[in-house]
């Protein structure tokens, strides 16, 4: 969507401070032996407190309030009482949702405790070529140029990219124009940031695997070589200077 009032803009910094906090949250909550529907239950809780619907839900039946991905799993990760975190576990943790009117989009991976299985270092890297990318979005920067930044820093600090998961555009759904923000340079992409715009941007950083591959539950995608993948993501406003980051609450680059 395109901010065309104050009206918007409140609507949007709302809804993007429950899914930010829910977020956060949620990943201080998190320790060894909790299951991730537990944790789910958890997240739900949190956004129904603060009036919000739970995205993946409201938009696909997704049977979760939220999307919890551990290990080789990428992303769309269902809750269930079966999977019980472990310490070192590289957890994923996506929060989107709607309050008003409005939609807002994040998540991010966090090694859970004591970085047992060294999975840091792959979770920093995302954290901070998320940083790098959103430093440079201005209104008229070419989206493909995003995306090749993205895989340059990557590949600069010895990782690769997924690339069939991408940013998109958010606001007055979950999902909106731009449909695609890659993270990857793709030539064919023509389509630049436009001022006042509002769009999810996140980073897919994995040790080897460039594809994650849907799993025989219909939602989980992972990887099939065991490579492990780490995402951050922020909904944001486009400007002509510096992004305005509504989801800055989750404290994902603390």
């Amino acid at each position: 969507m395109s901010i065309t009032s104050q009206a918007d803009l409140t609507g949007l910094q709302q809804i993007s401070a429950a899914v930010a906090s829910t977020l956060r949250l949620m990943r201080e909550y998190a320790q060894p032996g909790m299951s991730t529907l537990e944790l789910d239950e958890y997240g739900g809780r949190l956004l129904a407190e603060l009036g919000a619907r739970s995205a993946p839900r409201l938009t696909y039946g997704f049977p979760g309030w939220t999307c919890i991905s551990v290990n080789q799993e990428v992303a769309h990760g269902i809750p269930s009482a079966r999977k019980v975190l472990q310490e070192g576990d590289l957890i994923n943790i996506d929060v989107s949702a709607e309050l008003g009117g409005y939609w807002a989009d994040n998540g991010g991976s966090f090694v859970l405790g004591a970085d047992l299985h060294q999975r840091r270092p792959l979770v920093d890297a995302s954290r901070q070529i998320l940083h790098t990318a959103i430093s440079r979005i201005r209104g008229g920067v070419r989206i493909a140029d995003i995306g090749g930044l993205i895989e340059a820093e990557a590949r600069k600090a010895g990782f690769r990219v997924i690339k069939n998961l991408v940013g998109h555009g958010v606001g007055r759904s979950l999902h909106e124009e731009p449909k695609e923000i890659p993270c990857y340079y793709d030539r064919s992409n023509r389509q630049r940031f436009k001022r006042n715009s509002v769009v999810a941007v996140e980073t897919f950083i994995s040790t080897r695997a460039s594809m994650a591959h849907q799993l025989a539950d219909g939602w989980t995608l992972a990887t099939k070589d065991g490579s492990y993948v780490a995402q951050h993501e922020h909904t944001l406003v486009v400007t002509d200077g510096q992004p305005i980051i509504l989801t800055a609450d989750n404290r994902i680059w603390d």
